[in-house]
This record gives C-alpha cells, structure tokens and sequence, in this order.
C-alpha cells in the first residue's frame, strides 16, 4: 500500500502534510518523474518489487498537478477537499458539539496560530489550514537542520495537539461513531 493511502486511513493530518510534501518534491525535481523516482523514490524503497506502484502513483500526481494547473503552488483537490472536511469538523467541534477538550486545545492553539498568520503570506486561511502550514513548516525546517527555538516548539506541540485531536475526531466520524448530537 502506497504510503499516501497508509496515512490517510490512520491519520489525516499526517496524510496532509504528507500530500504537502509531496507536491513540494514533484515541483523540485520540476514534474521529471524519472529524476523523482531515482533521486526521491529509489532511496527510500525496501526493495524495486515496489516500484511500479511508486512510479504510476507518482505520474497521477503529476498529471493531476498538471491539469489541475498547480504547478508553482496550491494543492491537489483531494488534499484541499479533505481540508474543507476538517475545517467544518473543527467549526462543528466548536459551535455545534462544543467539545471541552477540543476547545481548551483551539484556546491554547489560537494565539500561535494567528502569531503565524501574521507572518505568514497565509491571511487568507482559516486557523486549521494555518496550523497545517505552520507544522508544515515546522517539518521543512527539521529536514534543513534549522534550530527551532523553545517558543517555537511550544506554539508547533499546541498545534500538533490540536490537529491530532482533530483527526482523531475526522476518523471517528468517518467510522460513524461521532455523536453530532450529544450536547
């Protein structure tokens, strides 16, 4: 199984971030999928038997990137339609449900959120996509060996905790066992 897949039906936020990753790669190695395969695919792989499946998985994101027409930035419709999907949870979780623990979380949350938002170039997102990108970041900046200060790390631990909690509640819900109605 692909690992895309792997994380989607374990933990969506992961499976986001993933997805932002990969999009990033596609774009370094500028849509050369043989480039991509050798230079990404190849190292990470156990054994060639997986291949195949890498390779065609690699060239449907390629294509759907391609006429999907984001090829300098943006995200995949399935990335972006899974976002709205949480971005409604985390509206449902907040007005409808009024979870106490996921909004103990949003209130220790927000106020690195919208830290972030007003650094970022992100003004126009809502708090759940701009945790993402923050984490996002967060990543990037761990593969470059870059030092993250202690602040920092606090403000990405009370995102990360909010978003695991958040898919931990995506996944309820698509198993059906989110109680929409309890309060």
């Amino acid at each position: 199984m692909i690992v895309s897949e792997q994380k989607r039906k374990s933990n969506i936020a992961e499976y986001v971030i993933y997805m932002y990753q990969i999009e990033d790669v596609v774009r370094a190695y500028q849509f050369d999928i043989d480039a991509i395969i050798e230079n990404f695919v190849k190292p990470q792989l156990p054994d060639s038997s997986f291949l195949p499946d890498f390779t065609n998985w690699y060239k449907g994101i390629i294509q759907r990137m391609h006429s999907q027409k984001i090829e300098k930035n943006g995200h995949l419709h399935e990335v972006n339609e899974v976002m709205v999907e949480l971005s409604y949870l985390h509206n449902t979780l907040m007005n409808i449900i009024k979870d106490s623990k996921y909004l103990t979380l949003f209130d220790t949350a927000v106020k690195f959120i919208d830290e972030f938002k007003e650094k970022s170039n992100l003004k126009e997102k809502n708090h759940i996509e701009i945790a993402f990108h923050a984490l996002y970041m967060k990543m990037l900046l761990k593969l470059q060996k870059k030092e993250i200060s202690p602040e920092s790390e606090n403000a990405f631990d009370s995102m990360r905790i909010l978003l695991a909690y958040l898919s931990k509640s995506y996944h309820k819900m698509q198993k059906g066992e989110l109680d929409f109605v309890k309060n």
